[in-house]
């Protein structure tokens, strides 16, 4: 699929918890009391219940108050929409974004524009009382839509805790808690299914990774990908770096990583070329051992790039290839 690389990287980024036998021996006599408070204690503990008016602080800083649970829910990023259905809120989302394509659902729902800068007619339209934003939002255009009297709450993840705590959030926004924290302890278990699988590799046989997310772009410290690498036991040679970098083909082969991670389904629009056959033919890069050995492998791009409940699918991913022999 052609993309257009001219679009900023977050964009790019942004564009998933008794029967008894009749031989049983008699029990003793409870006593009164005992008695009362079993027959008072309820069968199940009460769900969790949001409390509302809620207020809640976004990721700009910015307070939104919810006066009661969000009815009509329009997503302008891919990711958020991801935690939405997760959550089990199908029928209260009203909008998404023109890439919200997982799951299948999200295709049939009304779009609202881009994920940089949303179509605030289109939002209007569907009369939202929660309007979610996410990484490649411009801050102007968050700013618009509070202006307009919307409920904009904005997301800016930078790490997996950050993204886990996004989903409890929203969870007690939309009165979804238990839906929420079900859904981060799966992803904490596959946080530490990835981590006990590592556990032994020695610091001096770490295997060292170089990402290509894009074409000439990699991701250094700051950012949930290079997370990523870490948590499967690999080092990213470029976490010299801050954020999104442009690389610097002669430091790569200098590296001389051991693995090589791009994203699937990229195709550079000046050359037409796929992402991978660029990484291949690069002049020099013949002598790097990830090449060599043919240790290059492709990424889903959606579960690699977008901070949301797949996230850790991801991470599972990425340790797969680096280290096959460990991660199952």
């Amino acid at each position: 699929m052609k993309r257009l690389w001219k679009m900023s990287i977050p964009f790019l980024v942004a564009a998933s918890l008794v029967g008894c036998g009749n031989n049983q021996p008699a029990q003793p006599a409870q006593p009164a009391a005992q008695e009362q408070a079993a027959a008072q204690k309820p069968s199940q503990a009460t769900a969790k219940e949001t409390v509302y008016p809620l207020t809640v602080s976004d990721a700009t800083g910015k307070e939104v108050t919810f006066p009661k649970a969000p009815e009509r829910i329009v997503s302008t990023s891919p990711a958020e929409t991801e935690i939405l259905f997760a959550l089990g809120l199908d029928d209260r989302i009203v909008g998404v974004s023109d890439y919200d394509d997982y799951p299948d659902a999200a295709k049939s729902k009304p779009k609202v524009g881009g994920v940089v800068k949303p179509n605030e007619e289109a939002i209007l339209t569907q009369s939202p009382d929660f309007v979610i934003g996410g990484i490649s939002m411009e801050k102007p255009v968050a700013e618009k839509l509070k202006s307009l009297g919307m409920p904009v709450y904005v997301t800016q993840p930078k790490k997996l805790d950050d993204i886990m705590a996004n989903i409890l959030v929203m969870g007690k926004i939309t009165n979804k808690q238990e839906q929420a924290e079900k859904l981060v302890a799966q992803m904490k278990d596959d946080i530490a299914d990835v981590q006990d699988a590592v556990k032994n590799v020695k610091p001096e046989d770490r295997k060292k990774v170089y990402l290509e997310f894009s074409p000439g772009w990699t991701v250094g410290k700051g950012e949930f990908m290079d997370e990523l690498i870490s948590l499967a036991g690999a080092t990213n040679i470029a976490s010299d770096t801050v954020g999104w970098n442009p690389i610097s083909e002669e430091k790569i082969v200098k590296d001389d990583p051991d693995v090589i991670l791009y994203a699937n389904g990229i195709t550079d629009e000046k050359t037409g070329k796929q992402l991978e056959d660029i990484i291949k033919n690069r002049s020099g890069w013949d002598k790097i051992k990830a090449i060599r050995e043919s240790q290059i492998y492709g990424m889903d791009q959606n579960t690699l790039s977008r901070p949301g409940p797949r996230i850790t699918q991801g991470l599972k991913e990425v340790a797969k290839a680096i280290y096959p022999d460990l991660v199952k």
